[in-house]
């Protein structure tokens, strides 16, 4: 059972912090991840961490604004979005994958929680 937390309505520029606890048959030794749906548009891949924190990606889009950490002992991923565009908006996801290490698609991911709505006004 995972349970997302943190989206809100900002400004263009401002940040939030979107929080991911993973609780019951979700393993702390499988990737974590962020997706995010914008309405009529495909889920898609936003940042990914492995099992052990070690390694971390990003979509392109969000590179250099965004990070993503987690801490393994309480199997909880935080992503931490700095200035924030009118794109960004979005329902956000949390995930658990499948496996040690990061995939950037659905099928890589095997829990999901519910979405958290992140909505950027210009």
């Amino acid at each position: 059972q995972l349970q997302a937390s943190g989206g809100g309505l900002v400004q263009a520029g401002d940040s939030l912090t979107l929080s991911c606890a993973a609780s019951g048959r979700t393993s702390s030794n499988n990737a974590m991840g962020w997706f995010r749906q914008a309405p009529g548009k495909e889920r898609e891949f936003v940042a990914g961490i492995n099992w052990n924190g070690g390694r971390t990606y990003y979509a392109d889009s969000v590179k250099g604004r965004f990070t993503i950490s987690r801490e393994y002992a309480k199997s909880t991923v935080t992503l931490q979005m700095n200035s924030l565009k009118p794109e960004d908006t979005a329902d956000y996801y949390c995930a658990v994958g499948r496996f040690a290490r990061v995939g950037s698609e659905p099928n890589d991911y095997s829990y999901w929680g519910q979405g958290t709505q992140v909505t950027v006004s210009s």
